[in-house]
C-alpha cells in the first residue's frame, strides 16, 4: 500500500529537526514502520526519496536494527529476554512456554494477528529478571504462569498495567512515538518510568557519599577539542 500524504508530511517534520536530512533515517524508520506494521519497500522508497539515499543505504540500516520489522507485527510485540541474567532466572523457560502456548517461534505472529512474538538479547532491566516487555513496555519479575496470563489478557482485549511505564498502545501506536511523536493520552504523562530496584545503588551512593571519579583535566582537554 502507498505510504499515504499524512505520513510524508509527517516525515518532512521529522527531517526539519535535522541538520543534515540523512540524519532522520532512524525516526523515519519507525514513522514508515508505524504505517503498516513493519517496514515496506514503500516504507523505504519514502526515505529513498526525502533523504536522498540509495535503497542500499536505507536498507542496510532497516534489516541492521531488531526493532525494525520486515514483516507484518501483531498488535502487541512480545518480546522475552533471554541474555544471562533473564536467562538463568527463567528467561529461557518463559520464552519456550510462550513459544508452544501461542504456537509460533522467534518474530512469528499468531494467527488471529494479536502477538508477535521475539526473543531479545538484552531488554536493559537486570535489577528485575526475569523481563518481558509488550511493546517495549515493561512487565517485570516475569513467570512461565505470568507470561501466559499476560499473553491472554492481550488476546482477550484487556492488556494489563506495565509494571512501569505507560498505558499500553499498539505496536503502530507505539512506533509513531518511536518517531518522535507525543503521546498525547494524559495517563502515560502520569507514569512511573523507574521502580526501586533500579534506584538502589543510587541511594546507597548516596548513603556512602561515593561518586564517580572525574575525568583528568588532560582527558577533558581531548574530549572538548574531538567534540569541536
Amino acid at each position: 500500500m502507498p505510504v499515504t500524504e499524512e505520513t510524508r508530511t509527517k516525515a518532512r517534520e521529522i527531517i526539519a529537526r535535522y541538520p543534515r536530512p540523512r540524519s532522520a533515517l532512524l525516526p523515519m524508520l519507525h514513522l514508515v514502520q508505524a504505517e503498516e506494521g513493519y517496514i515496506t519497500p514503500d516504507g523505504i522508497g519514502l526515505c529513498v526519496e526525502e533523504l536522498g539515499l540509495t535503497r542500499a543505504e536505507v536498507g542496510a540500516v532497516a534489516t541492521f536494527y531488531t526493532m525494525y520489522k520486515r514483516g507484518p507485527t501483531g498488535e502487541y510485540l512480545v518480546s522475552v529476554c533471554t541474555n544471562t541474567l533473564c536467562g538463568l532466572l527463567g528467561g529461557d523457560e518463559i520464552y519456550a512456554t510462550l513459544r508452544e502456548y501461542l504456537g509460533v517461534g522467534h518474530n512469528e505472529t499468531t494467527d488471529d494477528g494479536m502477538i508477535t512474538l521475539e526473543h531479545a538479547e538484552c531488554l536493559a532491566a537486570c535489577d528485575h529478571a526475569p523481563v518481558v516487555t509488550v511493546n517495549y513496555e515493561y512487565f517485570d519479575n516475569q513467570s512461565e504462569e505470568s507470561a501466559v496470563r499476560l499473553v491472554d489478557d492481550l488476546r482477550a482485549g484487556t492488556p494489563p498495567r506495565p509494571t512501569r511505564g505507560a498505558p499500553l498502545c499498539g505496536f503502530r501506536e507505539i512506533s509513531r512515538q518511536l518517531a518522535g511523536f507525543l503521546d498525547e493520552r494524559p495517563e502515560a504523562r502520569d507514569a512511573v518510568s523507574i521502580a526501586e530496584p533500579g534506584l538502589a545503588g543510587l541511594r546507597l551512593a548516596v548513603e556512602r557519599g561515593e561518586r564517580a571519579p572525574e575525568y583528568p583535566e588532560a582527558t577533558l582537554a581531548t574530549t572538548e577539542r574531538k567534540e569541536a
